[in-house]
C-alpha cells in the first residue's frame, strides 16, 4: 500500500509518525487487536551523511477484547525501538488496561492511568489510536453476521443493530440524535450502504439496494 502522504520535494521533512491497527475475530466472543506506532527521522538529519532513515520509536501492543461488551481481557506491550534504556520499564504498567471497556469515557480513563510519568507518551497515544479501530470493527462483525445469517439468526442481527444504534448516538454530526440519519433508522428504514460499498457494487454490476438482504 502506497503512503497516504506523498513526499514534497519543496519542503524539508523533519519527522514521520505512522500508526497501524489490525483487528481480528478470534472467536464469536473475542477480538484480537494488534497495533504499532513508529517514529522515524529522515536520512542525514540526526547523523550527518547517513543515507538511512533513523527509527526513534516503535511500540507494539496486543489486546484481547471480549464481545459484545468490548472489555479488555489481556494487554501486552513491547518496546521494539526506544531512545532510552529505561523506556521498557513501564511496559508492564499497561496491564492495567485489563478490565476496561473500550466505550465512551475510555480516553479519559487512559489518561488517568497512563498520563505523564505514569506511562509512555507514545504507547498511550497508540492506545488512543487503537480504540476507535476496535469500535469500527464492530461494524465489520455485524455486517459479517448479517450477510451470513438466516432464520433464527436474523433476530440476533436485529438485536446487535439496536445496540450499535444506541452506541453511535451523538458520536458525530451524522449520528446527531435529531439528525436525518437517526430519524431514518427510527422510522424503521434501513440506511443505504456506505458510499464505498455502493460504488463497488455498481462497478461489479450489482444492485446496491439488495446489499445485506
Amino acid at each position: 500500500m502506497s503512503a497516504l502522504l506523498p513526499p514534497d520535494p519543496d519542503l524539508e521533512l523533519l519527522h514521520t509518525r505512522n500508526y497501524e491497527t489490525q483487528v481480528y475475530l478470534a472467536s464469536d466472543t473475542e477480538l484480537l487487536v494488534r497495533g504499532v506506532v513508529r517514529d522515524t527521522k529522515p536520512p542525514g538529519l540526526y547523523i550527518e551523511g547517513d543515507p538511512k532513515e533513523l527509527d526513534i520509536h516503535e511500540m507494539h501492543m496486543e489486546l484481547r477484547v471480549s464481545l459484545p461488551d468490548l472489555v479488555i481481557t489481556a494487554a501486552k506491550v513491547e518496546f521494539a525501538t526506544h531512545p532510552a534504556a529505561t523506556c521498557p520499564h513501564i511496559a508492564g504498567h499497561y496491564e492495567k488496561l485489563v478490565g476496561l471497556s473500550i466505550a465512551r469515557g475510555f480516553t479519559h480513563k487512559v489518561r488517568e492511568l497512563f498520563g505523564g510519568p505514569r506511562g509512555c507518551t507514545h504507547t498511550t497515544a497508540l492506545i488512543q489510536a487503537m480504540a476507535p479501530a476496535v469500535v469500527q470493527s464492530i461494524w465489520s462483525v455485524n455486517v459479517r453476521r448479517r450477510l451470513r445469517s438466516t432464520g433464527s439468526d436474523a433476530a440476533e442481527t436485529d438485536a446487535q443493530r439496536r445496540r450499535q444504534f444506541a452506541g453511535n448516538l451523538n458520536t458525530c454530526h451524522v449520528w446527531e440524535e435529531g439528525g436525518e440519519h437517526v430519524a431514518l433508522i427510527r422510522r424503521g428504514e434501513r440506511p443505504p450502504p456506505p458510499l464505498q460499498v455502493t460504488k463497488r457494487l455498481r462497478e461489479l454490476g450489482r444492485d446496491p439496494s439488495r446489499w445485506g438482504q
